[in-house]
């Protein structure tokens, strides 16, 4: 027999379930943009906005976006609803400074969303020359407090993206600190620099390129050979165990917090940032779709939420091991990747589609294809793939049958039929 007092407190629980789910802030997924096609298949896989660098003033000097691609992704970005943010996050010397207030010109012509900046100078000149433009400030800035924050809030900034030192409770307690109209953005995926915040210099140190200046070398993620020399017996070296590759003490795993999307959401971060501009499409593809659907899904039913169909996802991209580094726990040892690891030994990049033709597709091939390889299609939007076995090829030129096509030149291409309709530019994944 239902009660009165038992009828309430459902009503008053689906009421208060409602109100909740109201109040709870959609945050912006922010991915990386190498290039104008990259930014263009992270658009599509579900990014709210994309972070690009300029062509030499940014800490990945060695992606592909020069000034005329940036221009074309700002555009392109606006004309669907999109955003771009860009960085001038170089610690500079002097005479970096020209070159800095021509970038800061023509981002404020261009109409950029944001600029990320970390050096208080530059901070500055982006003041004078770009003032239509939001500042955000770079996590290699340090940004790990409250006061730290307001610091930068007081000196113009609209945003700010947190050291990846911090763990949970001290992200909560600064947005909770802050001024109400100051944006907060995380890493959630990617790699992790074994420097503070980002801010090495063993790559200068070994290689003379500045990671500071947007040339790191990798060098955390070299193999060493690692030895001990006794105090009292000098010119005694010991090994440290290792491999025939030597060890790789200074190389971190890769950060996943797909597990801590919903704990992320209730806090009221304002953007999810994923780590990568030199990634290629396929792992924009992979990670961007994963964490879109996350997000997605959680909002709609946050009593469901089921973070293992994310992370069986993100898995098939990885090429080291994942952490969710400080965010749970600051004492958490499980950062460090020993084995050094840069492939997946699963799956890769299969291809990207090119255009259908009746009921055949082109594929821009990436790796070896041959008939009986798996195949699966990643969906925009969908977190279940399309697996398929290719059972026939044709030669692009000829259209003749083939057993196999090797990506012996630059955008070689194969035709096949799918099992799906596909529009231009998904992304096919191979398992090996």
């Amino acid at each position: 027999m239902f009660t009165f007092k038992w009828i309430r407190a459902i009503i008053f629980k689906d009421i208060y379930a409602f109100e909740r789910k109201k109040e709870m802030k959609k945050p912006e997924l922010l991915a990386p943009a190498g290039s104008f096609e990259k930014a263009k298949i992270a658009f599509m896989y579900g990014a709210d906005a994309v972070y690009a660098g300029t062509s030499s003033l940014s800490l990945r000097t060695r992606a592909e976006m020069k000034d005329d691609d940036l221009a074309n992704t700002i555009k392109y970005a606006h004309s669907i609803g999109k955003k771009v943010y860009t960085n001038i996050n170089i610690y500079a010397w002097d005479d970096r400074y020209e070159e800095i207030i021509e970038q800061a010109k023509m981002l404020n012509e261009l109409k950029v969303d944001g600029i990320i900046v970390a050096d208080g100078g530059v901070v500055d000149v982006l003041k004078q020359y770009a003032p239509d433009i939001a500042l955000h400030i770079s996590t290699q800035a340090n940004t790990i407090s409250y006061h730290a924050a307001n610091f930068w809030y007081k000196n113009g900034a609209k945003r700010v993206i947190l050291g990846r030192e911090m763990n949970k409770k001290q992200i909560k307690e600064l947005i909770e600190n802050k001024p109400k109209d100051l944006e907060v953005e995380i890493f959630i995926h990617g790699a992790i620099c074994f420097g503070y915040s980002g801010r090495c210099f063993l790559s200068d140190f070994l290689a003379g390129r500045s990671a500071n200046l947007g040339d790191c070398a990798q060098s955390c993620r070299w193999a060493y050979n690692v030895y001990v020399e006794e105090t009292n017996k000098p010119g005694n070296l010991m090994p440290v165990e290792h491999d025939e590759k030597g060890t790789y003490i200074f190389s971190s795993k890769d950060m996943c917090l797909v597990k801590e999307i919903p704990e992320i959401i209730e806090m009221g971060v304002d953007s999810l940032k994923i780590e990568g501009r030199l990634k290629t499409e396929y792992y924009l593809a992979s990670v961007v779709n994963a964490y879109r659907n996350a997000i997605d899904d959680y909002m709609k039913d946050p009593k469901n939420y089921d973070y293992t169909k994310y992370l069986k996802e993100l898995e098939k991209t990885k090429t080291r091991g994942l952490t969710t580094f400080y965010f749970n726990d600051r004492n958490n040892k499980d950062i460090q990747e020993y084995e050094g690891k840069q492939y997946n030994s699963d799956y890769e990049f299969g291809g990207k589609v090119v255009e259908n033709i009746e009921d055949k597709t082109v594929i821009e091939i990436k790796n070896k294809l041959q008939i009986g390889d798996e195949l699966e299609i990643i969906v925009p939007g969908q977190i279940e793939t399309v697996k398929f076995t290719i059972d026939k090829l044709w030669d692009v030129d000829t259209n003749e049958e083939i057993t196999h096509v090797n990506p012996g030149k630059a955008e070689q291409k194969v035709i096949m039929r799918l099992p799906v309709k596909v529009q231009k530019d998904w992304i096919l994944r191979r398992k090996k």
